[in-house]
């Protein structure tokens, strides 16, 4: 049986990884490169980059085909851009961007570290309206809250 983890990385022989400065160079180098960010419709709102296009990834496979509700027709006819995939930590991405190339599309890539990687680079990122986020505000939602009850029990075993 594997774990997240180790599913998120039998997936990494297949596709692309790309650091937060690649992207920064990828954006300078083509204005038509497709930001998809699988994060849910909340997290998106909290903070984004500016332009990116949000799928979550439990709709992913299905926005990516015509005769669908969850069809979005640039998606679609996206097969042929350049598409970065976008997640809070990078590994939503990696798996988003192997469901994309197992569909067909062929230049995507993963943007390892995600948005937290990204935020470390000091780059911008936007809320819902457009408007900024302070980077600052931007550690305090990517340090990571869990509860007492979503550790590891000591006692576990698998």
């Amino acid at each position: 049986m594997r774990n997240f983890l180790e599913l998120m990385k039998s997936c990494l022989s297949d596709i692309q990884e790309i650091m937060p400065w690649d992207l920064e160079e990828r954006l300078a180098q083509n204005p038509e490169l497709l930001l998809l960010d699988v994060r849910e419709p909340d997290e998106f709102a909290a903070m984004h980059l500016a332009g990116s296009l949000n799928v979550p990834r439990g709709i992913l496979e299905s926005a990516c085909e015509w005769d669908y509700e969850e069809t979005l027709p640039e998606l679609v006819k996206a097969r042929a851009r350049e598409i970065v995939v976008i997640c809070r930590s990078g590994y939503r991405s990696v798996l988003a961007a192997h469901s994309l190339t197992v569909l067909g599309y062929q230049h995507v890539a993963s943007l390892k570290t995600g948005l937290r990687g990204w935020k470390d680079y000091d780059q911008a990122l936007v809320n819902g309206d457009g408007e900024p986020v302070d980077l600052d505000d931007a550690d305090v939602y990517f340090t990571p809250q869990l509860r007492p009850d979503q550790l590891r029990p000591a006692d576990w075993t698998e």
